[in-house]
């Protein structure tokens, strides 16, 4: 992969994140073996693989939830590991993730599981912490009667939707998407995407986000980063990936919705 110079510290207010070298094994198997990867300020990177290529792992290396074996993991310039704990705790509370399945507390309504992050955090009033939970759930387009529901008592679209009010509970820099349009309707997904890039224009995120939905790569991301063999085997933009030799890529993007999607990405 095509990487700037580590050493430069010019270039390190570019990068949200850094990634160099990394390596995790769980249970024996080498997930990621020696893997690069950066993160600029202010895009929205698709991150793309396989079924068990490593993806999630990724994902949750970064955020400090899975053990690496080696390598150098860097937020906004500063390597994690010269960190005490009180300033890498102080560098998480600027990520924001949203799980796959949500992972929305069923026994906690909508507004409370919004507030389990302010909760722990930070040292709110009672009725602050429910009008900021009020303005997450306007702010991702949650009708607002849905802030005394249960999980349980929502749509596909609109779990989606609060566990990203969640995930976006702090005024965070960086957010972490796991699959977020897995399990919607060809609607709800738009509508999901829309959303993503009106919140990424409006807050400035950064948006490292792992999908196998083809839309969603075509609508809203900057830059696209493959995983194969536990490394990044390719990192740039949509048209850069179609004209890619690697045989992957090929048949990820050659299939009948594929070539519908990129039609005019395939013929410019």
């Amino acid at each position: 992969m095509d990487s700037v110079d580590p050493e430069d510290p010019g270039q390190k207010s570019e990068f949200a994140v850094r990634v160099r070298e990394l390596q995790v094994v769980l249970d024996g198997k080498t997930i990621l073996d020696h893997l690069d990867l950066d993160i600029m300020r202010g895009e929205i990177l698709g991150v793309i693989g396989a079924s068990g290529s490593g993806k999630s792992v990724l994902a949750r290396t970064i955020l400090g939830l899975v053990p690496k074996r080696s390598g150098v993991i860097e937020l906004f310039g500063k390597n994690l590991d010269d960190l005490r704990e009180s300033e890498r705790r102080a560098l998480e509370q600027r990520c924001g993730v949203m799980f796959q399945q949500g992972a929305l507390f069923s026994s906690l309504t909508i507004a409370e599981n919004i507030q389990l992050p302010m909760r722990e955090l930070l040292h709110l009033s009672p009725s602050l912490l429910a009008e900021m939970a009020m303005l997450k759930i306007e702010l991702v387009g949650l009708p607002l009667d849905a802030a005394k529901k249960y999980p349980a008592e929502l749509s596909g679209g609109m779990t989606k939707r609060a566990a990203l009010a969640r995930a976006l509970a702090l005024d965070l820099e960086i957010l972490f998407l796991d699959e977020p349009t897995s399990g919607l309707d060809p609607i709800a997904a738009d509508a999901f995407d829309q959303l993503l890039l009106t919140l990424k224009a409006s807050l400035s995120l950064t948006v490292m986000m792992i999908t196998h939905d083809l839309s969603s790569l075509h609508a809203t991301c900057d830059r696209i980063a493959a995983i194969a063999r536990g490394k990044i085997i390719v990192v740039g933009t949509l048209q850069h990936l179609l004209a890619h030799e690697d045989p992957w890529l090929r048949q990820y993007f050659a299939g009948e919705r594929g070539r519908t999607i990129f039609s005019d990405e395939i013929t410019a």
